[in-house]
């Protein structure tokens, strides 16, 4: 195995340069908690980039200090990117070195950044990472969950009825044969409520966990069901940065025994289109698109 993995090195320095050592953009994951989680090779990075591209100078600036390193910062967030990418665009074909960062963990991963690597990507700037700390990640591995296969989603909508129609999504899917763990972010103060949601539509046994403050002093994991975590935390308020993560449906949910016109029906009410919903449904059950595609149009010519 480690021949192997010198090989590798050895093969990626001979076509293009270590991340950060030549032009172009460099993806850097940062502390989610504790800042001693800054890996060495995160740090040699974003000394040598001409800019750092971060969400929030305060929340860098601070830790870049910690490390002693002085480089120039750029705010990237979810307002500027669409009118800042062009110009950054330009500074890297100019032969300048960027390194993006966000707040905390892997950029992009709910987190801006995605524009301006897609924009890169299109334009022939090279674009390189170097990986580190994840919270959606380090949660799974904690949570006595499945960890394969997960379906990582972010954010849900913050109102109630948003976020009940993509919770409803996501029980149609489980209908129409998806079995994976699933992991969200969420606020502190919408826990209670999403867990509550989760209990009505995704059903109040489905085993779940609430991971906080991970790396942090007061880490903690919480497991249990989705009915025993909203009810704990309808009476205590979580505090800090959270994930949440709900198990793979059980037997309730139909499986290989299911036809294939039940699982483009519950695919349909849950709100997908003709084509999304055999695309979902083709993905579960390994039969061609194409075949279940018209199968779909049949159902709606017989409806």
């Amino acid at each position: 195995m480690q021949s192997d993995e010198n090989q590798t090195d050895e093969t990626t320095s001979e076509t293009s340069p270590p991340p950060g050592k030549g032009p172009g953009l460099t993806l850097v994951a940062t502390p989610i908690g504790n800042l001693g989680d800054l890996s060495p090779r995160a740090l040699a990075v974003l000394r040598a980039a001409d800019v750092v591209l971060c969400e929030d100078t305060r929340v860098t600036a601070p830790m870049l200090a910690r490390h002693g390193v002085s480089v120039s910062l750029l705010p990237l967030h979810e307002h500027n990117e669409d009118a800042a990418t062009p110009k950054l665009i330009a500074r890297m074909a100019g032969g300048q070195r960027l390194a993006l960062v966000s707040d905390a963990g892997t950029p992009l991963m709910s987190d801006p950044g995605y524009r301006l690597v897609r924009a890169a990507i299109a334009e022939g700037v090279t674009v390189s990472a170097v990986p580190g700390p994840n919270a959606a990640v380090m949660a799974l591995t904690l949570s006595g969950l499945p960890p394969n296969p997960h379906l990582f989603h972010g954010f849900l909508p913050p109102r109630d009825a948003a976020r009940a129609a993509e919770l409803a999504r996501f029980r149609a899917m489980e209908r129409a044969g998806l079995s994976a763990t699933l992991i969200f972010y969420e606020a502190p103060h919408r826990l209670g409520d999403t867990l509550a949601g989760m209990a009505e539509v995704l059903g109040p046994e489905r085993p779940a966990a609430v991971a906080r403050e991970l790396t942090k002093r007061f880490e903690e994991v919480r497991r249990g069901s989705l009915a025993e975590l909203a009810a704990h935390y309808a009476e205590h308020q979580a505090r800090g940065e959270i994930v949440l993560l709900v198990g793979p449906p059980g037997e309730e949910v139909p499986e290989a025994e299911a036809s294939l016109d039940d699982r483009l029906r519950a695919a349909l009410a849950g709100g997908e289109s003709l084509r999304d919903a055999a695309a979902l449904v083709a993905a579960a059950t390994g039969l061609p698109r194409k075949q279940v595609y018209a199968r779909a149009l049949e159902m709606k010519g017989e409806a």
